[in-house]
């Protein structure tokens, strides 16, 4: 559910919303704007559940700059669609290698660190078992099996599922970098107008929501209107 769930808290005399999936902070003056606001997030929520996107949008877009309707939807300045050369960049003060895809190593740290693990308890395996070659060769030619099937069958989904399970539970800088990359595109995207309709912040999680294997963590947003738009944009360059 995503506009479901709604907190209220009173500061300063006046009243902060905070929608459930995300933090927007909406303020009103008076408790019937409160009671409409709710009333719209669980219309908004109830029609996203039932497939209508089109409807829901439709209501959060009627409601823009009403009483009871939702703040900040939409409200971002943007700039100019067109291409800006890296000379345009540096002239307004922005380093053009700020805006590529940071990378981070905690996943891979982590991968590492099992394959080190699985290896170590393995050796300890043969010692302890006293497990003879040919039964050392058949256990590693099953491992190859299991990994070769799932690289094949499920695109490596399988192994992607458990170290990002494993990198969750264990490594609290991941799920906070995933937690926040995740805030981000939520924030944009209500911010420009695409109403977000969900998010999953874990493969085991988008395994249930969504019965995929090959999603590590995504947002889901209302976008056939973007993406009607993107076409007739491309065609413009």
């Amino acid at each position: 559910m995503l506009f479901h769930s709604v907190g209220l808290a009173q500061c300063s005399q006046k009243y902060v919303v905070f929608p459930s999936y995300y933090r927007c902070v909406v303020v009103g003056s008076s408790e019937t704007a409160l009671l409409r606001r709710r009333q719209v997030l669980e219309q908004v929520d109830s029609e996203l559940s039932s497939g209508n996107e089109r409807a829901a949008l439709s209501l959060v877009k009627d409601l823009q700059g009403t009483p009871g309707g939702l703040r900040c939807f939409g409200a971002a300045r943007q700039v100019p669609q067109r291409l800006y050369t890296l000379d345009e960049l540096k002239l307004n003060g922005i380093n053009a290698a700020s805006l590529l895809s940071p990378t981070d190593a905690t996943l891979g740290s982590i991968e590492r660190n099992l394959q080190i693990a699985g290896v170590s308890g393995g050796i300890v395996a043969w010692r302890a078992l006293d497990l003879s070659s040919q039964q050392l060769f058949y256990i590693s030619l099953g491992l190859l099996f299991l990994w070769t099937l799932d690289l094949v069958s499920f695109n490596g989904g399988i192994g992607s599922l458990v170290l990002d399970t494993i990198g969750h539970t264990f490594s609290q800088r991941y799920h906070n970098r995933v937690v926040q990359h995740e805030a981000g595109h939520f924030l944009v995207a209500y911010l420009v107008g695409i109403l977000p309709r969900g998010y999953t912040l874990s493969s085991l999680e988008a395994l249930q929501k969504e019965g995929s294997l090959n999603i590590q963590a995504g947002s889901a947003f209302v976008d056939f209107e973007f993406l009607e738009e993107v076409p007739h944009n491309l065609s413009l360059y």
